[in-house]
């Protein structure tokens, strides 16, 4: 049975985990997967609890840390190459950069058969300014050389990586979209419904606007709120914003909403504009009770709230970022370019104005979600990939 070593940057809420304990869980008995990664930072919830509900019981190296640290890397560096020489593992797979410089540095060292990484993103743009990036570019070009093969998540993510990038030969890269457990975004809509918006004080035609994810500078929150003063200057007024996440620029994002005159609160009674919850983990229940998602980044490598939303049936107003246009729905959403906050502003007045989000449309993200990005899916793909790189090496 091949052994496959699965590294990911920390165990925070998001995407990353979901897949990687996809991937951990149901590519066995052919794939024998040890799981590790990092604690969550500070500010962040666990998401130990999505691999343990699996019933697996992954291995939390604390020397990992978010922000580079020479002192703490190496030691992590020291403890993974320990972890490959007892393991033994076939394949190292790490995903997202900090665990991709880490891992496969120790596996490349360590010799292991094969080397995958995988892009859940990329900081190439809107991260860093030009010396540290071309420093982080530099260093995965090198990373991807020693690779065996390089994972992207999007053909949109491929055509950055080796077209614009130069990070690998378009050869090199496999697309492997991510996969979710979406069943639940399908079921107890009603019921979800009227209890969120029971909770937050919603009438029953008022408009209910969510951003959902981390408040990160690269989100671009402060978008979101102008849009939604935007609203308020062009007459919309039965509607109420919704900011779900927690992170370092909340802060920012109040000052803001002060800005741009937006009012805004933490308590779910109140009548303002903005309403921040915080995180809120059976997001499904969220989702059934707003009406429009929004998504305002800068930067993203394929978003997860948008697929989680279009499974739910809901209509998508975004930012032209990452991979998005490879998994949303043409009919189920808007997109503008970063770069024209004017364009978003339009295309959220026009989802308002003519209700789009109540039409059939909106609902054919169910169908589109559910047959593209299922787990299942995900890890089919990557069994066959894994067959074929062994069968290489």
């Amino acid at each position: 049975m091949p052994k496959v070593l699965r590294i990911i940057n920390r165990f925070n809420i998001g995407g990353i985990t979901y897949n990687v304990s996809y991937l951990s869980k149901y590519l066995a008995p052919e794939y024998e997967t040890l799981l590790v990664g990092g604690p969550e930072e500070e500010g962040e919830d666990s998401s130990l609890y999505i691999p343990e509900s699996l019933g697996l019981k992954p291995l939390v190296l604390n020397q990992f840390q978010r922000e580079v640290n020479v002192s703490s890397d190496f030691r992590a560096y020291k403890e993974i190459k320990n972890l490959i020489k007892e393991f033994k593992p076939d394949i190292v797979h790490t995903h997202a950069s900090k665990a991709g410089a880490i891992g496969r540095l120790a596996a490349i060292h360590c010799k292991v058969p094969v080397i995958v990484h995988t892009f859940h993103g990329h900081v190439f743009h809107s991260y860093f300014g030009k010396l540290k990036t071309a420093f982080y570019i530099t260093i995965e070009r090198y990373l991807a050389k020693h690779s065996t093969a390089v994972i992207a998540i999007s053909n949109k993510q491929k055509h950055e990586l080796s077209e614009i990038f130069n990070i690998a030969p378009k050869e090199k890269i496999h697309v492997v979209p991510l996969g979710f457990n979406l069943e639940k975004f399908t079921t107890n809509k009603e019921k979800n419904r009227e209890e969120f918006r029971f909770k937050y004080r919603l009438e029953p035609e008022q408009i209910a606007i969510g951003i959902i994810g981390r408040l990160a500078p690269i989100k671009n929150h402060s978008l979101f709120i102008e849009a939604i003063a935007f609203l308020k200057q062009h007459g919309i007024k039965n509607f109420k914003g919704f900011i779900i996440g927690d992170g370092d620029t909340k802060d920012s994002i109040i000052e803001s909403c002060k800005k741009n005159g937006v009012t805004w609160s933490d308590n779910p009674a109140e009548a303002v504009d903005v309403i921040f919850t915080s995180w809120i983990t059976n997001v499904e229940w969220a989702l059934h009770g707003l009406d429009v998602i929004t998504l305002t980044s800068l930067n993203e490598g394929t978003p997860v709230s948008i697929i989680e939303a279009q499974a739910a049936g809901k209509y998508v107003v975004a930012t032209n970022v990452g991979g998005i246009e490879d998994i949303l729905h043409p009919e189920c959403g808007l997109l503008s370019n970063v770069n024209d906050k004017n364009a978003f502003f339009d295309n959220l007045l026009t989802t308002c104005i003519q209700q789009i989000f109540r039409s059939e449309v909106a609902q054919k993200g169910e169908k589109w979600a559910l047959s593209n990005f299922g787990f299942g899916r995900l890890v089919e793909d990557m069994r066959q990939l894994y067959h074929h790189l062994l069968k290489c090496a």
